[in-house]
């Protein structure tokens, strides 16, 4: 796969084979949702893509902000930065771009 070929995507923009995903195509699907990735951004991702070797499973907005605090202190782990980070649905653009599966409960 060259560098600029997106892998498979579902209906929704997430990958359809989990494996396919790389910080390459991190990038590609930050683009898509017009999210310029920063340090910042990749300390969540790198915590989503933890939580879902741990667990199985993408979080959604509550178990997201309670492993974040966890993880990284009560500062990061507020709906409001993840909201600046990732505006919309910051669990479900945040699992996309991590390349995890849509997270349950997100709309």
């Amino acid at each position: 796969m060259t560098s600029d070929t997106m892998p498979p995507l579902d209906k929704d923009g997430f990958l359809v084979n989990l494996a396919d995903w790389s910080p390459q195509v991190a990038e590609q699907l930050a683009e898509a949702e017009s999210i310029s990735l920063t340090e910042a951004h990749w300390e969540v991702l790198n915590q989503l893509r933890a939580f879902y070797q741990e667990f199985d499973l993408s979080p959604a907005m509550r178990p997201l902000s309670k492993y974040l605090k966890a993880q990284l202190g009560p500062d990061k782990a507020s709906s409001i930065y993840l909201l600046q980070l990732f505006p919309g649905s910051p669990a479900k653009i945040a699992a996309k771009i991590a390349g995890l599966p849509r997270p349950e409960n997100c709309l």
